[in-house]
């Protein structure tokens, strides 16, 4: 049976076909089975860590330093205190860090209603748990501290926007590091290289299915904004059906 990694391989000398319309038909099937109880999960959740993150921002910034920085005339990154950025920016990779097995959880959703197989509350924290969870903050703290850090040092130095369109470009180009991590039993500096190798031989066609994905998970606010929790996951599918026509779920691989 081939492997993972001659996939990857045979993607880097001959590239892969990708049907738009086929992948986003997947997603959408996908979504239908799992859109109810991903979206109760991640509206229950989501008002959790709103809390945890407003408790840990409390605890690090003191409360004279976080009006100081909200003022006006201190809304611009550059005028912002040194501590204040620094902190910032600690807090956001920690807190990515720590959300991104959960995140993974909901590929682990996705793939349990391809299968028809049962998912529960557990299921979103499958990926907090060996091998998995190491690679998945390893992976996401090397994307986020360099795209958060770059975009916050290039806002500080006044070249505006570029920064954020790193940032995004970088995120673009991994978004596939988490699935072939834990579809793939990919190590994180390995499934970062193999998913910007997949993304740059089909650049357009992956950004045009994440772009739609991306507009479809807020649709949900027309008319009120809790629908945004439930058309969200949309995305995750959207994930799952481009990682299935991609490398698909037939091969295995083990962590080298």
């Amino acid at each position: 049976m081939e492997s993972i990694q001659n996939k990857i391989a045979e993607i880097k000398t001959n590239g892969y076909n990708l049907n738009f319309g086929d992948v986003l038909d997947h997603a959408f099937e996908n979504y239908k089975k799992i859109a109810l109880y991903a979206g109760l999960i991640l509206l229950v959740f989501t008002v959790l860590f709103g809390f945890v993150l407003v408790a840990v921002a409390v605890s690090f910034l003191d409360m004279e330093t976080i009006t100081e920085g909200l003022k006006q005339e201190s809304l611009n990154s550059e005028n912002l205190p040194t501590d204040f950025v620094l902190i910032y920016t600690l807090i956001i990779v920690l807190f990515t860090c720590i959300i991104s097995p959960f995140q993974a959880g909901f590929l682990k959703m996705a793939d349990c209603g391809e299968k028809g197989e049962e998912f529960h509350v557990s299921t979103i924290f499958e990926y907090y748990k060996a091998p998995y969870f190491i690679q998945i903050i390893l992976s996401t703290f090397v994307v986020t501290l360099i795209g958060s850090g770059l975009s916050i040092l290039l806002d500080n130095i006044g070249i505006k926007f570029v920064g954020s369109l790193i940032a995004v470009t970088l995120s673009f180009l991994t978004f596939l590091s988490i699935p072939l991590i834990v579809f793939g039993n990919f190590k994180a500096v390995d499934s970062l290289k193999s998913s910007i190798l997949i993304v740059l031989k089909q650049p357009l066609a992956l950004m045009g299915l994440l772009i739609v994905a991306g507009i479809a998970s807020m649709v949900g606010f027309i008319g009120c904004f809790i629908g945004v929790f439930f058309t969200i996951p949309f995305i995750y599918s959207m994930n799952y059906a481009i990682y299935s026509a991609i490398i698909g779920f037939d091969s295995k691989s083990e962590i080298e």
